[in-house]
């Protein structure tokens, strides 16, 4: 049987605790986080470190979140000994299980009981590989590069062989379905390697694909003609607008990209593609929601977006400028000094920008998650104003009970 569609996990991307909070209020059902520098985003995103795991254990558990960390990079031999730390910390701790790659961190997992999910690293493409890694892992992460048809293949196989993992139960397949996609086969990548000794392999890229080039013959000196500069950047992977495909292959597990970004860019992915999954569920999916989604998606950051190779594309789709084309940026104007949760209003001291009643604004903090929201009113010395300026210190109405020092962020349109 196909997993029913009311057990579809989705997996959060989490890089910071404001992030944390906001994948749990957008209803991710797991996260996946990185430990110090032995992990796929060790340069990109603010890891956590060991000391963190007892409370993002704690946190989740209340939240009935599973935990994943990313232990997923390239392991020399004088690593071995900090990776055996964070295997036996997360154990300890309670970490549901390791993404791991490397052969020297799955064989110690196993080890000592700790369970392992198969990184899209390992470039799982075929059901001879689900065969061999189902020894170690109940959870694996096909290569971002297989068609819906080739992953659809691979899960009927693992329901008519009965293929299992070390606990037991069938082996459950995890694919990518929303983010950031890299120029080579699952992220295996020398370019930032051979160009400034940094290893995308270890955490390390510099995106060297992400900046505009011109392509020029040396011999005849002549510049060729190309669609545009970006010939190595892809645009972000979208799949909610065929959702229902994608979970009609036997799909389990969605992971969202995106451990580098937002709070607000977690909570809004996660919350679009919540909805998605329990749309087709309940039989609601329909072209409305998915352009309401995609409109929703679009306010935050991303490079376009485009189906990946699910669908049978066999060349990339490449971004049209540097960065975002998010159709929303946000502004830093201010943060929260003091909350009265009997009139659920917050004082606010502003300190750049100016807000007034009507802007959009993000309230975000570590245990505030990414609060969005629409300003009613504003007032300055109790007295009700159009408009605030740098240094006032203003009172908001706001229902969702704030913290001291979270920070305030207004929502601008980009034109």
């Amino acid at each position: 049987m196909k997993p029913p569609l009311s057990k579809i996990e989705i997996t959060a991307p989490v890089g910071s605790w404001e992030s944390l909070t906001a994948a749990i209020q957008a209803g991710a059902d797991s996260v996946y986080f990185g430990i110090g520098i032995l992990n796929m985003r060790a340069r990109s995103s603010i890891n956590f470190t060991l000391r963190d795991l007892v409370k993002i254990s704690r946190v989740c558990r209340k939240n009935n979140v599973q935990t994943y960390l990313t232990l997923n990079t390239v392991i020399y031999d004088t690593e071995l000994k900090e990776m055996r730390k964070i295997v036996d910390s997360a154990k300890k701790n309670g970490i549901t299980a390791l993404i791991a790659s490397d052969q020297a961190v799955i064989q110690y997992a196993v080890s000592v009981g700790m369970p392992v999910h198969m990184s899209t690293q390992t470039n799982i493409t075929n059901l001879a590989a689900v065969r061999y890694y189902s020894q170690f892992a109940d959870v694996m992460v096909t290569a971002r590069e297989l068609a819906l048809k080739q992953v659809s293949a691979i899960t009927r196989a693992i329901r008519q062989e009965n293929i299992t993992g070390p606990s037991g139960k069938p082996v459950r397949i995890e694919i990518f379905a929303h983010g950031a996609l890299c120029m080579a086969v699952s992220g295996k990548c020398y370019l930032s390697l051979d160009n400034f000794n940094a290893s995308a392999n270890r955490g390390s890229c510099y995106q060297l694909c992400r900046r505009p080039y011109k392509v020029t013959d040396l011999d005849g000196n002549v510049e060729l003609e190309i669609d545009n500069e970006y010939i190595m950047s892809p645009k972000d992977l979208c799949t909610i607008g065929f959702l229902d495909k994608i979970l009609a292959a036997g799909v389990s597990i969605l992971k969202i990209e995106g451990r580098g970004r937002s709070p607000e860019y977690v909570n809004t992915v996660i919350s679009c593609y919540r909805e998605a999954v329990d749309s087709v569920s309940d039989g609601t999916y329909t072209g409305k929601k998915v352009k309401e989604w995609m409109a929703r998606l679009n306010n935050v950051y991303n490079r376009g977006f485009w189906d990946g190779y699910y669908l049978g594309q066999t060349l990339g789709e490449w971004a049209e400028q540097h960065g975002s084309v998010a159709t929303q940026r946000k502004e830093y104007v201010g943060k929260v000094t003091n909350y009265f949760s009997k009139l659920k209003v917050a004082e606010v001291q502003m300190e750049s920008g100016f807000l007034k009643p009507g802007d959009g604004v993000y309230i975000q903090g570590p245990t505030t998650g990414s609060v969005e929201m629409i300003i009613p009113e504003i007032r300055v010395d109790l007295k009700p104003v159009k408009k605030t300026v740098k240094g006032d210190q203003c009172s908001i109405p706001v229902g969702t009970f704030l913290r001291r020092a979270d920070k305030i962020y207004k929502i601008i349109n980009k034109s």
